[in-house]
């Protein structure tokens, strides 16, 4: 009779890596980068893996959708080097990062939703006009167009900076998230998608796309938070 290598407790390569939809290649890698816990060896040379390695692979692809591959793997290699503040800060900083992003993205759809209406007309105009409007000097304006916030076209005949409609918005928008606290260079981006959806109205949908990014990770940092307090549950020393 054949014997069921989980009965006794120990488990295969190729056990785990069934289990969860992986390669037996992916495991060994997964032990040498330190994301499992080393594992035993039988005389022959084999190795032998227990359920806490399953529970430490459970852990980690948990972990995956939420904090990434490289903040995944960290946090497991400091558990197994028995530096669990280290994975915890790490696990800290990740749901930093999810707060600072709902942040920004509730600074674009504010100010997006401050944004006024463009005028039905041409709507171009220059600097000191539009400088004025902003309570902002010209050479603010001049700023944003070297940071790539803005991109006026230029009169073939008198080389003047003029914005267009759309260019009149990208500033209005970046006024906005000025306003809020955000850098040249965190603002750059968002007008990259303004100018990629185009325009204002399409973004709505990339806004609502984004919050459920979001929400999804958010979901998926409380998976990885359960299946990894159950792995650090299990390294526990018996009472």
């Amino acid at each position: 009779m054949r014997r069921n290598p989980q009965s006794s407790g120990h488990l295969r390569p190729v056990d785990l890596a069934r289990a969860h939809g992986l390669s037996t290649q992916a495991v060994r890698n997964y032990e040498a980068a330190g994301i499992l816990p080393p594992a035993a060896r039988t005389p022959h040379g084999y190795r032998t893996y227990t359920p806490r390695h399953a529970q430490a692979l459970r852990a980690f692809l948990a972990l995956l959708p939420g904090h990434g591959h490289r903040t995944a793997a960290a946090i497991m290699q400091a558990v197994n080097r028995d530096a669990a503040e280290d994975a915890l800060r790490l696990v800290d900083e990740s749901h930093a990062q999810l707060v600072a992003d709902r942040r920004t993205l509730q600074a674009v759809e504010a100010a997006v939703g401050d944004l006024a209406p463009l005028p039905p007309e041409r709507g171009d105009t220059f600097v000191g006009p539009l400088a004025r409007r902003l309570g902002v000097r010209p050479a603010t304006l001049r700023k944003w167009e070297r940071a790539g916030l803005v991109q006026p076209h230029r009169d073939p005949q008198t080389g003047y900076r003029v914005y267009r409609p759309a260019d009149v918005r990208d500033v209005l928008l970046a006024a906005q998230l000025r306003r809020g606290g955000y850098l040249l260079e965190q603002i750059a981006p968002v007008l990259a998608q303004v100018r990629g959806a185009g325009g204002v109205a399409p973004l709505e949908s990339v806004l609502r796309d984004w919050r459920a990014r979001l929400s999804a990770r958010s979901r998926a940092l409380l998976t990885g938070a359960a299946a990894l307090d159950a792995y650090l549950t299990s390294r526990l020393p018996e009472p």
